[in-house]
């Protein structure tokens, strides 16, 4: 037998990858998107590319230090797409930069526009030459015919020309490349039929006119759409605070009498520096308010306009807006950390994931103008050869083809002028701008609603998940629940043999106390001792759990014995040591574990409670439990509700919990879940594994909505993570969707909004199909011989315009959403 050496069984690291974010310009439809990801997946040490038309931002998946960002753009630059790296400091300055550079190309798009338009209005006016005006007869001549077709080449036309030759050559073909292409042809036959007549030709000078009027209308429309729809998003970027007023030396018994304070740019503030924020200002960073009393506008977080109030302790964040009171704030967060900034990246980085569905249409944009050529070419070859002898009437009413193939004169036509009128028109109608807009502009749109309303939605492919969800999972403790559950009853057992306890003599029956009843002297200290050790073992750990049973020894006023040796089991326990002995506090699992032993009495009265809708801690010292508290976290307000509305919408809903089964069903009772899709009894770490076999019984997608916390795994393992932001990165990280106010209905915002973006792209990607299935036909003179209809070059760059407007309006339309 032949030894493998040790170090083949050894698997290599998976190397660590770093993201790189270009801003390109020039790309046009979607065969430049992908152009560009060929460009750079061909760049060695690139390991992904993807590229967003709509927001001209390319993001790169490389190793660590292996691919130099500037040569990336370099690469680019090269093939003809101006690029440039985007450090993570130039978002701001990118904002300016990009407003700046759309307004100077609307205002040169509607300059070149007016050109078309006046070139467009004397070539229409030309056609009254037959009235006696002679005025009119001389537009009516068809040498100022020709100097109209070769005005609008040389100034509108220019810059469709010079794009589509450089796409042509760096062997990248565009929708400008079939424009050029198709009004160059039209102008060159115009100009043989003018200086040889004795050809026969039709001079259609107006078609070159036509169809760059159409097409430049058409793409200033859609520009300023696009404009539109990225709105949301330049706003996002405009909550960032620039400045920053730095309290230099603060004196913490002086920091709020009218301390002095220096401007500084804000990402120069550092954690743990004293900030001044005065009424109306921006909240530079995040941050804890250290002195003051103020509300803030949370709108742009939370997506509610209420304002909120905050004091001394209270924490704030980056972008808010101090409303009536002047604070200081110490900064907990700066830069690139703060909240804030985590939802921008986040909403960037969700305009540029793909949908799957959108594979299809990339993949056809890649080949489109390829196909379209050959198309073209077919078309002609077809007509010039077989067409105009299989027809020969089609030589009389093709001779007046105008917008849309009315028959007009019964001049004869040329077979070979058909046959390039029909080719023309076939490069013209097609339309890859359609299809490269359909996805981008319909996720910018939704993911910037969704970022105004407190919704972040990680990009296309969770839409398309969306869609697709049957199941919503729910965490029960603080995602149905308030999370702020309060102690309502107290059990003490004396089972303690122990010479050293720290309870006082204690009756031989187990006694039921609630806090608010009057109690014995003799009971209330009971009661009181085993508050106090409770809450000694809860300080060593932070959980609902352990917060509810600290505040009510802390409103009892009670002093809390020190403890040490602390351990915290998730989901099951904790335990430490007070005054020598060492105290377990937990469910039953935990204290079996442990070999403590529960009385079926103790048993009997923790069922009480649990079915009640109450937790039950068990308490013990050594080996014998010595009490039980029971703890009640009430359903949220709007829980009842958004269970109903996810009903409704055809989803079923399920509650997963840690809990006893009893309080888990008293819970799902409340709200309207039925007892059969409640799973209780789970601890954290088996959560992904519960929702992982969920996924494979079921036939549609898993969501799980839970806190961010403890619930990541099974937000990591489900189909769709729903996290209700809890101020920390993890939420951010695991979920596919986070809610950043403290709703539980946005919940259902959030897939309500889903559904409705990508239906969105779907209605897109229909009509950018369904435009070309129908208009290249047309446009090939698939009806000219039995109708006598076919679409004319000016016709189909007209079509061909209106399905990028469609497309992009369509996805603006999106901003009419609200919620069912």
């Amino acid at each position: 037998m032949q030894l493998v050496p040790k170090t083949q069984l050894v698997s290599e690291p998976t190397p660590t990858l770093e993201k790189i974010i270009l801003d390109v310009g020039g790309m046009k439809c979607g065969g430049c998107v992908k152009a560009v990801e060929r460009q750079l997946t061909q760049h060695s040490g690139v390991k992904n590319a993807c590229v967003n038309l709509a927001t001209e931002v390319a993001v790169v998946e490389s190793e660590v230090g292996v691919v130099d960002a500037d040569a990336l753009a370099q690469r680019l630059t090269a093939a003809g797409f101006p690029s440039q790296p985007r450090k993570a400091s130039d978002k701001v300055a990118k904002l300016a930069t990009t407003a700046a550079k759309q307004r100077q190309q609307m205002q040169a798009a509607f300059q070149q526009l007016a050109i078309a338009g006046v070139l467009l209005f004397f070539s229409g006016i030309g056609h009254l030459g037959n009235f006696d005006n002679p005025i009119f007869m001389g537009l009516n001549n068809i040498w100022f015919h020709c100097g109209l077709a070769t005005v609008a080449l040389l100034i509108p036309g220019r810059p469709i020309f010079v794009d589509g030759w450089l796409g042509w050559r760096r062997n990248a073909p565009n929708m400008n490349t079939l424009v050029g292409l198709g009004t160059l042809t039209a102008y060159t036959a115009s100009v043989i039929a003018l200086l040889f007549p004795q050809m026969g030709w039709e001079c259609f000078f107006d078609e070159p006119v036509m169809m760059l009027g159409f097409i430049i209308l058409g793409r200033t429309l859609e520009q300023q759409a696009r404009g539109k729809a990225a709105a949301a998003f330049r706003q996002l970027l405009a909550l960032q605070p620039q400045t920053a007023r730095l309290i230099a030396n603060p004196e913490p018994e002086h920091i709020g009498l009218g301390v002095n304070s220096v401007d500084i740019p804000a990402e120069q503030v550092r954690v743990g520096e004293w900030l001044q924020v005065l009424p109306g200002d921006k909240v530079p960073v995040d941050g804890e308010v250290g002195f003051g009393q103020t509300t803030v506008d949370e709108s742009m977080l939370t997506g509610e306009a209420v304002p909120v109030l905050k004091q001394p302790g209270d924490t704030v964040t980056a972008g808010t807006i101090n409303q009536s009171g002047a604070i200081a704030i110490q900064a907990t967060r700066t830069g690139a950390d703060t909240t804030l900034a985590h939802i921008v990246a986040l909403v960037e980085a969700a305009q540029t994931r793909k949908a799957p569905v959108q594979k299809l249409a990339d993949t056809v944009a890649g080949y489109f103008t390829y196909g379209v050529l050959t198309a073209s070419v077919l078309t002609f070859i077809f007509w010039y050869f077989f067409g105009t002898h299989i027809w020969p009437d089609v030589a009389f009413s093709s001779s007046g083809m105008e917008m849309m193939g009315h028959v007009a004169h019964n001049t004869p036509h040329s077979p070979l002028l058909i046959s390039l009128k029909l080719a023309i028109a076939v490069m013209v109608v097609a339309c890859p701008c359609a299809l490269g807009l359909a996805t981008p502009t319909a996720i910018l749109v939704g993911t910037g609603i969704g970022a105004e309303r407190g919704l972040l939605i990680k990009g296309g492919d969770v839409l398309e998940t969306v869609h697709q969800l049957n199941t919503v999972v729910f965490d029960k403790t603080g995602t149905l629940t308030t999370g702020n559950p309060t102690v309502t009853d107290c059990l003490v057992i004396e089972e303690i043999s122990s010479p050293h306890s720290l309870t006082p003599s204690l009756p031989h029956s187990l006694t039921q106390h609630g806090l608010n009843a009057p109690l014995p002297l003799t009971a209330l200290s009971t009661q009181h001792s085993l508050l106090q050790l409770a809450a000694a073992v809860e300080t060593g750990t932070y959980h609902p759990l352990a917060k509810a049973i600290k505040q009510a020894a802390q409103q009892q006023q009670l002093e809390i014995p020190e403890a040490v040796d602390f351990h915290t089991e998730p989901g099951m326990g904790v335990s430490a040591v007070v005054a020598g002995q060492t105290i377990l506090l937990g469910n039953w699992d935990w204290l079996s574990w442990h070999g403590v032993s529960v009385s079926e009495i103790a048993k009997q009265q923790a069922y009480q409670l649990a079915i009640a809708g109450k937790t039950v801690v068990g308490v013990a010292i050594g080996n014998n439990l010595v009490g039980i508290i029971g703890v009640q976290d009430t359903p949220r307000t709007d829980a009842q509700a958004t269970v109903e509305q996810l009903q409704h919408m055809g989803l079923r809903v399920m509650l997963l919990s840690g809990d006893r089964p009893e309080a888990a069903n008293a819970i799902a009772q409340q709200l309207g879940i039925n007892g059969a899709n409640v799973i209780a009894g789970v601890p954290p770490a088996k959560k992904a594994a519960v929702i992982q076999q969920l996924q494979a019984n079921s036939a549609g997608k898993i969501a799980m909505v839970g806190d961010g916390i403890n619930d990541a795994p099974a937000l990591s393992q489900a189909d769709v993570g729903i996290a209700l932001y809890s101020g920390t990165d993890v939420a951010m990280e695991t979920a596919q969707i986070v809610l950043m106010s403290d709703r539980i209905s946005d919940v259902v915002g959030s897939i309500q909004l889903s559904r409705a973006t990508f239906n969105k792209i779907r209605q897109n990607l229909f009509w950018a199909f369904a435009y070309n299935t129908i208009g290249i036909p047309l446009a090939a003179g698939v009806l000219l011989p039995s109708f006598g209809f076919v679409l004319s070059p000016s016709g189909a760059a007209a079509l061909m315009a209106f399905s990028s407007v469609s497309v992009v309006t369509n996805s603006i339309l999106l901003r009419q959403f609200n919620r069912g």
